[in-house]
């Protein structure tokens, strides 16, 4: 099968000597990165502080520009940081619980880092958090989770995707839910941005926020944080510094708000990883995440038959409609298994209640999936695996 997306299998080192799908986790790096950060070293080494001045102050915003694109957002509406928990941390320090509304509404299937953020402001009592169950561990109820959202609710953080499992929320539906009784939304596109196809500007998010790690090829240290444009200026973060100033260079003691995207900014920006993440963004953009997404669908179905041919048990969604980029296929010795399947350098990886995550990427050769599931099926009839386990033991 003529497959156009494989062309671009060269830019990425990593997959001439491994089966890497792990994408979920952290993407492949591209092979642009290495000049990138020799551009990077070079400008400090030459320019030295006048690098500040010639481009490094301006990237929270320029490199935030690059990942509007990917999201469906306007340009100067993206902020970079180093994580989406300052993130969220962030937007959190806008508002001011009150006994009328002080609900913060989140699934128990929410990425754990992001429900560390509530929990510690709600010590104070004066946040409430609701926490929706899910039935199966793999998906939450749309209906649960409007229900949940009322006139006392403050914020809703979730996440686009779930991680464990790769389900597709509905966000449109959380999202008008949440207008409907005057809460904001801080939309988690962590495991969505760039392989599932959405606009936060059409979707109407108050907030997103999500990172380079996964899909985006981008590494780690390049968070990212969208504010709607009307909230710009109407929003006074406590979690702030001087680039969050009008005019930080006038190193005024008091604090004077910028009237645009940068005053969601804090501190001095990790510009070495914002170096990092542009040749992922680039790439991305290049492609389309409307064709990334079209072979998503494809070899995620595919893999999910191969595993399902193979006698494995898929915990992931079938209908491609609710869900994402990733396949989780369980087994009662699912961690083992994946530690072996390392060893081997088939890179995947294990969650305690999902099984094992695997994710095809643009790059990924359906060959790759066939030979991931194969693998998998040795090890799980292997005498020697059946031996190790009985043992108490993992390879």
């Amino acid at each position: 099968m003529s497959d156009e997306l494989l062309k671009w299998r060269n830019e990425f080192p990593i997959l001439e000597k491994t089966v890497y799908l792990i994408s979920h986790s952290l993407g492949a790096m591209p092979r642009g990165t290495y000049d990138r950060l020799h551009e990077y070293a070079d400008l400090w080494a030459t320019r030295g502080v006048r690098a500040w001045a010639e481009g490094w102050w301006e990237m929270p915003v320029t490199v935030g520009n690059d990942v509007a694109r990917i999201i469906g957002a306007d340009p100067g509406t993206v902020v970079m940081h180093q994580n989406v928990s300052v993130c969220q941390s962030l937007i959190l320090s806008c508002f001011e619980p009150t006994p009328q509304r002080n609900k913060v509404v989140y699934s128990e299937l929410n990425f754990p880092s992001v429900m560390y953020v509530y929990e510690a402001h709600a010590r104070d009592g004066k946040l409430r958090i609701e926490t929706v169950k899910s039935d199966d561990g793999i998906t939450v109820p749309l209906e649960r989770m409007l229900a949940a959202i009322d006139e006392t609710t403050l914020l809703v953080p979730f996440s686009h995707v779930l991680f464990k499992s790769a389900f597709l929320q509905d966000a449109r539906a959380i999202i008008e839910r949440a207008h409907e009784v005057g809460a904001m939304v801080v939309l988690d596109t962590y495991q969505s941005a760039g392989t599932v196809p959405f606009s936060v500007k059409e979707l109407d998010a108050d907030f997103a926020t999500g990172g380079s790690v996964k899909w985006l090829c981008g590494g780690p240290g390049a968070g990212y944080l969208y504010v709607r444009p009307d909230l710009q200026t109407k929003l006074e973060p406590k979690t702030t510094g001087w680039m969050a100033h009008e005019a930080p260079f006038s190193f005024d003691t008091s604090l004077r708000y910028a009237p645009n995207i940068t005053r969601f900014l804090h501190g001095s920006p990790a510009i070495p990883a914002l170096y990092a993440a542009q040749s992922g963004y680039k790439i991305i953009n290049a492609i389309g995440v409307e064709n990334i997404r079209e072979k998503s669908v494809r070899q995620t179905s595919y893999l999910i038959d191969l595993a399902e041919e193979a006698g494995f048990t898929v915990t992931s969604p079938r209908d491609p409609e609710r869900r994402a980029g990733t396949v989780t296929v369980a087994h009662e010795h699912a961690a083992a298994i994946t530690k072996e399947l390392i060893r081997r350098e088939f890179i995947v990886d294990y969650r305690p209640g999902a099984g094992v995550r695997i994710s095809p990427h643009f790059y990924t050769t359906d060959e790759e999936l066939e030979l991931v599931i194969a693998e998998m099926k040795k090890i799980a009839d292997s005498d020697a695996y059946r031996e190790h386990v009985t043992a108490g033991a993992i390879f």
